[in-house]
């Protein structure tokens, strides 16, 4: 399978499973279904399980790999997306965009897995940068 079509495939994979793991627990240092998921162990569980890609453990740590930075004009589902409290901060969230300004991500103790939008204030305020993963 030629490499783009191949990112293609996975890319819709993990956002497919990503969609599966909705409801499933935040539970911080968690990254597997047995753990429950912090949000950057969401990631990488993700992009591990389904295309086999190893990402950095940590929301800083991704942020890092400042080569695979995208603009939020040019959001691609599977594309990685970051947030800081409210619009001040470091960054310290990240999720999975999924198409229509949307994104899944574990939000926080005592939250499930959920879709939330990149037009709520408050996650507009927040957004700060996007990475891709997918190649």
């Amino acid at each position: 399978m030629p490499g783009d079509v191949r990112r293609t495939v996975d890319t819709h994979r993990i956002v497919a499973r990503a969609h599966e793991l909705i409801g499933e627990p935040y539970r911080w240092g968690g990254k597997s279904l047995e753990e429950g998921f912090d949000c950057s162990g969401l990631l990488v569980y993700l992009y591990g399980s389904i295309a086999n890609r190893k990402l950095p453990r940590t929301t800083a740590s991704m942020i890092a790999q400042r080569g695979n930075a995208v603009g939020r004009e040019e959001l691609r589902p599977g594309d990685a997306v970051f947030f800081n409290h409210n619009g001040s901060g470091r960054t310290s969230h990240v999720g999975l965009y999924i198409g229509d300004n949307r994104f899944i991500h574990a939000p926080s103790t005592g939250k499930t897995i959920r879709i939330d939008s990149l037009d709520n204030g408050y996650w507009q305020r927040s957004y700060t940068t996007a990475r891709r993963f997918s190649g």
